[in-house]
This record gives C-alpha cells, structure tokens and sequence, in this order.
C-alpha cells in the first residue's frame, strides 16, 4: 500500500483509494471466485486481513465463536472518536456471492485503510469488524456475538455499505429468531401395535397448524415461515422424531420476542396432544432490527452524491440483517448502492453476475470512497458525533 504525505487529507483519501484501485477490484474479484458460506470464510478472512496487516492494522483473530472472524485496528496519537467500518464477506449456499458480500468486505476494508494513512493527523480510531454469516446458519449472525461480548460498545459509530440495484440510505429491517422445533415421541408398528407409539410428526404437524391459525392474528409487520425438516422414516413406522424450522420475524426485538414466546406456547400445546415431548433451540444469534439515524445517513448521501451516484431518498426495509444487532448498540449506517439495472433482485444468479461487473467495480470504489469520507468528517468533528449519538438514543 502507498504511504501519501502531500495534499489535505481529503485529497490523501482520494488518491489512496484511486491509487490501489486495481488491488481492491481483484480483491474483490478473488473472494467472488472463492466463495464461502458463513463461519467458513477463511480465503476471504486471510485476503481482508492480509491488506489490513500492510497498511499497518493491528489484527485480532481470536474473535470467541467465529474462527473466521477479527477486529483490526488502527489508532492516531491523539484521542478522538472510534470508528467502525462492518465487513462482510459470506456467501450463499449453491448461490456463491448473489449478495455481493465480496464487494461489502473490500469496500470496508478499502476506506479504513484509506482513513488509516491520516489517523495520526485527525487523533481517533479505526476498527474493522470482520463478521461473518451474515446471511445465517448454523451459528451465524455474528455480529450478535460480537455485540454479546462487548466488541462494538467502545465504538462511538458504525457503517458498511450493501450493493443493491439502486442508491439509497439505511431502510428499517425486522427482527428474527432462526428456531427449529423438535418433537420426540415412540416409535411402534404403524399397523400391529400403534396404540404403543407416540407420534412425532403429529405434534410437528399440530405445531405447523397452530401457526398457520396465529397467522391470522398477527401485526402487519409479522412475518412467520417455517418447513419440516425431518418427518419419519418409512410410512409404516410411527415417528420418534420430527423437526420444522420457522423465521419469526417482526418490527422490534421485543415484538419478535413475544411472538416466538406465543408460537412455544403452540408447541406445549402440540405436545399435550399428542404426548411427544419438544424442545426449541436457536440455531444461530436472534437477529435485531436495525435502528436508523437518520442525520448519519445525510452525511453519507452528501458525499456518494458527490461522486456521481444517483441517490434514492425513499426506501422500504428489506428482510432482515444482523447489523441491526450492532445498530441498537452504537449509531450505525447501512446504505446501499446501485450495482446493475433496476430489475436486479437479491439472492439470485443475475445478482451473482452483478457483484462481479464493471459497474459493481465502479461502486466499490465509490462506495469504500463514500465511507471514508464520511468517517473522516466523523472524526474531525467529535461534536458531531455527540450529536448523532444523541439522535439514536432518542430514536
């Protein structure tokens, strides 16, 4: 990485970023073509992380729960505000990146290291978070892990920017608990002996129904989708075990709280029904909604308007993501930026195709571009900071 000593520091994160254009484009090209789903990024951590180790970052990796997560850092001389910059870097099963994670990883990693050659002038610190799973799992989210164990709460602010088919700031997203819901009963003979068994699947399928009937009963914002994941194995046996996983999601933590409460409570009754025992487990960190500031986002569109893209000032929330978990804890941002044509929709081929394009290329740049500066009107103005602080607490 280049080392520029000559011009402000506005100019000095320009041309950091326009000088190791080509770097951050293969960058992101690489971890496209390697993709890893969640808690198994370790190409893309050692890609991240080896850029990072240049530029002079202090890297953790021993992040509890995630092996490919870590926190790098790096600090002026002088005290000033903490500034976190999201990476994520997982990609979807069967899909590869069809989310563009490979293009969120490098755009965070491409604006700290741009903040980090004019640390020591503006006082402060730079921290990227490497988080992986976004997209979920078994044991995914981790960015509920990090907030659980106090790695976000020193920050005075967050933000990463997510590819999209348009340009637009951070959207409400909802809440949601990932659980599967096992029901053990006793297996028999289906013909000679039933009177023996204690069937499984009828308190899977007691369960499934219960919530078909609650669906009808919940606030607009509740979403609530669920399968059978396992159901018997031969027709003539009655089931011992059965699982069906369910997302339930809602507006706020602690709607999606009550609501997972309410469909456990369907399960005790499923289970009394038929005298199969249940239990619940969460299969990764519950997800929070994301808590928008919105005189943070203003800061980032001045300054992605200023590189030329086109800024959508209404946006609906999309889905769920575990940057809200980060959200609650310290202002954060979560913008998105154009990538392909209007028509383009998450998660599928098309996307995939996108997050490796020239334009994809072109809002790296401008997105890591984006966040620097926006970061570094953070940290030249502590009193701003304060201000937005005060803002998410009110919101």
């Amino acid at each position: 990485m280049s080392s520029i000593v000559e011009g402000s520091i506005h100019e000095t994160i320009l041309q950091s970023i326009e000088q190791n254009r080509q770097t951050y484009i293969e960058t992101s090209h690489y971890i496209h073509d390697h993709p890893e789903v969640g808690n198994e990024e370790y190409v893309a951590q050692d890609t991240l992380c080896s850029l990072l180790d240049t530029a002079g970052f202090s890297i953790d990796r021993k992040i509890p729960e995630h092996p490919t997560a870590f926190r790098a850092v790096k600090k002026g001389t002088s005290n000033g505000p903490k500034i976190g910059l999201i990476a994520e870097y997982d990609a979807l099963p069967g899909l590869g990146h069809a989310c563009g994670h490979n293009i969120i990883g490098t755009a965070s990693v491409a604006a700290a290291i741009a903040l980090g050659e004019v640390v020591e002038e503006t006082g402060g610190e730079i921290v990227v978070l490497g988080t992986p799973a976004e997209e979920g799992g078994p044991n995914g989210s981790a960015k509920g892990t990090f907030v659980r164990h106090g790695l976000v709460q020193d920050l005075d602010a967050c933000m990463m920017v997510h590819p999209l088919s348009h340009t637009t700031g951070s959207a409400p997203t909802l809440a949601v608990d990932p659980v599967d819901f096992e029901f053990f009963g006793k297996a028999a003979h289906a013909a000679s002996n039933p009177e023996d068994g204690i069937n499984a699947l009828d308190g899977i399928l007691h369960l499934y129904n219960g919530v078909n009937a609650l669906r009808e009963h919940v606030t607009d914002d509740v979403r609530i989708h669920g399968v059978i994941l396992d159901g018997g194995q031969a027709p003539n046996i009655v089931p011992d075990y059965a699982r069906a996983r369910f997302f339930i999601r809602a507006a706020t933590r602690e709607s999606c709280d009550k609501w997972t409460k309410r469909i456990q409570q369907i399960a005790e009754g499923a289970s009394l029904m038929t005298g199969a025992d249940w239990k619940m487990t969460r299969i990764q960190n519950g997800v929070d909604n994301f808590k928008v500031t919105p005189s943070f986002d203003k800061i980032f569109k001045q300054k992605i308007e200023a590189l030329g893209e086109t800024y959508l000032s209404e946006r609906k929330g999309l889905g769920s993501t575990d940057a809200g978990n980060i959200s609650q804890v310290v202002p954060t941002i979560h913008p998105y930026i154009k990538i392909g044509p209007e028509s383009l929709v998450a998660h599928t081929d098309a996307f995939r195709e996108a997050a490796r394009s020239e334009e994809a290329d072109q809002a790296l740049l401008n997105g890591g571009t984006a966040l620097a500066q926006t970061a570094l009107e953070l940290l030249q103005n502590p009193g701003l900071v304060e201000e937005l602080k005060k803002e998410h607490q009110s919101e």
